[in-house]
């Protein structure tokens, strides 16, 4: 694995390499709340050991990457997008496949509108087809899902935020196949050791997300091939999402993945990336 620094104007983005120079290019992008490290080392190197050259990398406001201040929208969704190319750029990437799990496959489907020349396919884990709209978005949401931990309060220490970073992890969890707990907790010791979690952050992403314009006909002009994949035991988001995902595009594949939850564990592996194996080019 290699590291490296992305430059987006002043913004700063940490990414990591894994796999040869000339592989395929996969970057992979994270959802909301989370790290690069919420890929697991080992899945990426399963996918380098495939032919793909994989990039995760920290989004801004996240780990090792520039943060912001304030409770208030701080950057436009175009920014983030522009963050993701600046990777490309980074890596000397024309073009990449990009994998986005949750939120991730999100922003993966507006880099397709927005920068379809530099974006060869899509594989869409666990997400929600955009509309430009965020009531829209509810009807894909199970509930009370992501709204569980709405009541919880957490307090400053490190140790309480560990807490908060397990808690939110183990709710994308699947119910035959759970997250390994020793494997939770080293993302979250690691989380909070990379950067001390604000509670703001989550509010100046999503505000960003709530502002953003979706190009004129939506993500059915996105002509790249899309995998969206999504589990039928996810507690969060109900996998119809993905159906109709595949049917708004117009080269759309639906997977339908048993036992796994909003996240995947460690069984599901080998499926997720033969899958995306035989997507990206």
């Amino acid at each position: 694995m290699q590291s490296g620094v992305a430059h987006n104007g002043n913004v700063e983005l940490a990414y990591e390499v894994f796999g040869k120079p000339g592989g395929r290019p996969l970057l992979l992008i994270n959802g909301l709340d989370g790290q690069m490290i919420g890929w697991p080392d080992g899945f990426c190197e399963a996918l380098a050991d495939h032919g793909l050259q994989v990039v995760r990398y920290d989004q801004r406001d996240q780990g090792l990457s520039t943060h912001f201040t304030g409770r208030k929208r701080a950057y436009e969704l175009t920014d983030l997008i522009d963050d993701m190319m600046a990777v490309l750029d980074a890596m000397r990437w024309e073009s990449a496949n990009l994998t986005g799990m949750s939120s991730g496959g999100g922003l993966a489907q507006y880099a397709a509108l927005l920068h379809p020349e530099r974006v060869r396919t899509l594989t869409l884990i666990s997400s929600i087809p955009q509309y430009g709209n965020p009531i829209l978005l509810f009807r894909y949401i199970r509930f009370p899902g992501p709204f569980k931990l709405a009541f919880r309060r957490y307090g400053e220490s490190p140790g309480e935020k560990k807490r908060m970073v397990i808690d939110v992890t183990q709710l994308g969890g699947g119910r035959s196949l759970p997250l390994d707990e020793e494997w939770v907790e080293q993302v979250a010791a690691e989380s909070v050791r990379r950067h001390y979690p604000d509670s703001h952050a989550r509010a100046r992403a999503l505000a960003a997300g709530r502002a953003a314009k979706m190009p004129k006909g939506g993500i059915a002009g996105i002509g790249q091939p899309v995998l969206a994949i999504n589990g039928d035991e996810d507690p969060l988001v109900r996998p119809a999402a993905g159906q109709k995902i595949a049917e708004k595009v117009q080269n759309g594949r639906f997977v339908l993945v048993h036992q796994m939850g909003h996240l995947f564990a460690q069984p599901l592996w080998q499926q997720l990336v033969s899958e995306i194996d035989r997507h990206a080019v």
